[in-house]
């Protein structure tokens, strides 16, 4: 390339840059340059990755931190957690309302408390994914240990960072469970709104394309297998229906096997109940049905390949 086309080069980038710049002059939410104002999406997936540690302190290796002692390298871990889950909470609290105006003193303090509060809830979460743990045994055949589970099965790895998530949630920490939760669909295929309600003993089977939605209550022993829907009627009222109860309740000991959707906040589908693959259900069902599909007619062919 001579300097003629260097320089005619150059100018070019440079135009193009330009207009680029210029473009994020227009005043737009997309617009938005102050990265130091929103949560590091890096940084809350580092801490997802050890809090699995913390759940599991057996189970995860880390690169970092080395120590004879267990006791003190749980310990480690757990303290970097509060101080880096601290700094991320402090910058998600602007999005919030309640944080709107608030001074950066006022900011972190509110932080230091949530994350407190929060890791006071990790033997509640933990207790929760051991029975979600024995359900996944119990249920599936398959396995052939819970260790197996705790280091292969997508579903209770969604599951514990949807528990995790969904006390952060409870807390009003803005952005930050949605990160952890949609970091976990990424992982696993498994798409579950952290404000959504699970009760003990949940099991999910296989888990790819699983949606479970916000408003969404999930009772004890209750199994899913995988695309199942949990679902809203219709979005087309966006905003409007922000608080609003708009996903079912699944009632105790309810199995939903594979592509099943069920949708609307005012369906029930009541306990010891089963719903069949691809079934549709938009109104609720009573306790102990069975809901299948009748079986579609097939034809078969002996013949050649080329009489399909």
């Amino acid at each position: 390339m001579d300097i003629g086309e260097r320089q005619n080069l150059r100018s070019e980038i440079e135009n193009i840059v330009n207009l680029i710049i210029d473009d994020y002059g227009k005043g737009r939410d997309v617009d938005q340059m102050d990265i130091f104002n929103q949560p590091d999406r890096d940084a809350v997936i580092d801490i997802v990755k050890k809090l699995t540690r913390v759940l599991y302190p057996g189970y995860y290796r880390d690169k970092i931190y080395r120590s004879y002692n267990d006791i003190n390298r749980v310990a480690v871990v757990i303290e970097d957690v509060i101080y880096n889950m601290q700094k991320q909470v402090a910058i998600a609290f602007r999005h919030g309302e309640e944080y709107q105006n608030a001074s950066d003193e006022t900011l972190t303090c509110g932080a230091r408390c949530i994350t407190q509060e929060f890791f006071k809830k990790i033997p509640h979460i933990r207790a929760l994914i051991d029975t979600d743990l024995q359900a996944t045994y119990d249920g599936d055949p398959a396995a052939f240990s819970k260790e197996e589970i705790i280091l292969s099965y997508p579903g209770l790895y969604a599951t514990a960072i949807n528990r995790m998530a969904h006390e952060l949630y409870l807390l009003k920490v803005p952005l930050i469970p949605r990160i952890m939760t949609e970091y976990a669909h990424s992982k696993t295929g498994i798409d579950i709104h952290p404000g959504a309600t699970i009760g003990k003993y949940f099991m999910i089977d296989h888990g790819t394309g699983i949606v479970i939605g916000e408003t969404s209550i999930i009772g004890e022993h209750v199994k899913v297998y995988q695309g199942v829907t949990i679902g809203a009627l219709s979005t087309r009222g966006g905003q409007a229906l922000k608080g609003a109860k708009r996903h079912p309740t699944i009632e105790d000991n309810v199995t939903i096997y594979a592509g099943a959707s069920i949708l609307g906040g005012e369906t029930v589908i009541g306990h010891d109940s089963v719903v069949g693959s691809n079934a549709f259900l938009t109104t609720s069902i009573a306790p102990g049905t069975r809901v299948s599909i009748k079986n579609q007619e097939l034809q078969f062919n002996n013949g050649s390949a080329k009489d399909f």
